[in-house]
């Protein structure tokens, strides 16, 4: 009986003990289930393609096409001033106007003397005819007529001379009006009205055309070589160039540009090249001087592949992104970039296209890692 009663015993532990060992068991495999975490989700898009226009970027200076100084060109008191400073002129306006009394009296003079002169001359013509007359009919001697020759030449000389006063009589008495020689906008003026002008004032104003303006800037012998030669790749004419400008604010300038002229010969100090690109100025934006940004630009963009730039990151190795394989898992993937394209950067190497680049919560992945991805929507893709 006592035997049997601890069998029973023995037998009932060894049961309970098995069933705690399955108990624990039990929780010990939960525990780990719900410790598992879920694979992070992350958003994709597919790697494409955007257009990109290959572009180089120079520091320049605005410079106006023509820019003239207004000097007198005669002695005389500034009688008047007749534009308003800092404006617009069109070419032939009125720009000063000289004292003209002593000007028209030279005129006067000049013309009473080339008078003289040709009356001096007719006189002399008719002895000529005379003396001829007379030698024919041998009625005076040959002396008489080689004398009256010579004095009609003299009179010849001396109405030429009147004539030529009488013009630069008639020049000066222009010079008293002094209109622009260009259109542009005009200075400030350096003298007012009342004051001695002499052709050794200096300049009285300065005109500086304002619509088209250059914009000049150096490149350097090596930029220069590597443009050209990207050119030749890509067939691209000298014609097809566009030239943009960005203003001090960061803004981009309206208006396009071309190249207009490369300089023949290099600074010798700097090894640069100086290029010249013309860009129309209709609101006057541009002011002679100035400084800004120049880019040129191929005017035929190229296709390239893209990814978001938020997409790209780097190492001590160099940039890379994270793909997603047919089987959700996270590869690296090492990529050489080339130029911003809005938003995206384009890939010269390391990818093709369609494959899926992880675009946001690749902060969260790790290499080898499996994900859960998720489209991006299709504005969102680059």
């Amino acid at each position: 009986m006592r035997d049997g009663s601890g069998g029973k015993r023995l037998a009932l532990v060894c049961l309970l003990g098995s069933l705690l060992l399955t108990a624990c068991d039990d929780g010990q495999s939960t525990e780990e289930t719900a410790a598992a975490p879920p694979p992070p989700g992350v958003v994709v898009a597919p790697v494409g393609k955007a257009p990109l226009t290959e572009q180089a970027s120079f520091t320049g200076r605005i410079q106006a096409t023509s820019k003239v100084e207004i000097i007198p060109r005669i002695e005389g008191f500034l009688e008047r001033r007749a534009f308003t400073e800092g404006a617009v002129v069109a070419e032939g306006d009125v720009l000063f106007e000289i004292e003209r009394d002593s000007y028209e009296a030279a005129v006067k003079s000049a013309q009473g003397s080339l008078q003289r002169a040709e009356a001096a001359a007719k006189l002399a013509d008719l002895e000529v005819q005379r003396q001829t007359t007379l030698v024919r009919s041998q009625s005076a001697a040959q002396a008489r007529l080689d004398e009256a020759t010579a004095k009609k030449g003299d009179a010849d000389g001396s109405v030429l001379q009147a004539q030529a006063a009488l013009t630069q009589a008639q020049l000066n008495l222009g010079y008293t009006t002094i209109t622009a020689p260009i259109a542009g906008r005009i200075s400030q003026a350096a003298l007012d009205p009342g004051a001695l002008v002499t052709p050794a004032s200096g300049a009285l104003a300065t005109i500086v055309a304002v619509d088209p303006v250059y914009a000049v800037f150096p490149v350097s012998n090596r930029q220069l070589l590597q443009i050209r030669k990207e050119m030749e790749a890509h067939k691209i004419d000298a014609s097809g160039l566009v030239a943009g400008l960005i203003l001090a604010d960061g803004s981009d300038y309206p208006h396009p540009g071309k190249i207009d002229f490369v300089n023949v010969t290099a600074e010798q100090g700097t090894d640069t090249v100086t290029v010249r690109a013309v860009f129309p100025n209709p609101e006057h934006f541009l002011v002679d001087g100035q400084i800004a940004k120049v880019t040129v630009r191929s005017g035929t963009p190229e296709q390239v592949l893209v990814v978001a730039q938020g997409a790209v990151l780097a190492d001590q190795q160099g940039p890379y992104v994270l793909t997603v394989a047919a089987d959700d898992t996270a590869e690296m993937r090492r990529v050489q970039l080339g130029a911003s394209v809005g938003a995206s950067v384009a890939v010269t190497s390391g990818l093709a296209e369609g494959d899926q680049v992880i675009v946001d919560g690749v902060q969260k992945v790790r290499p080898g890692q499996k994900v859960a991805p998720t489209q991006a929507a299709a504005t969102a893709q680059p």
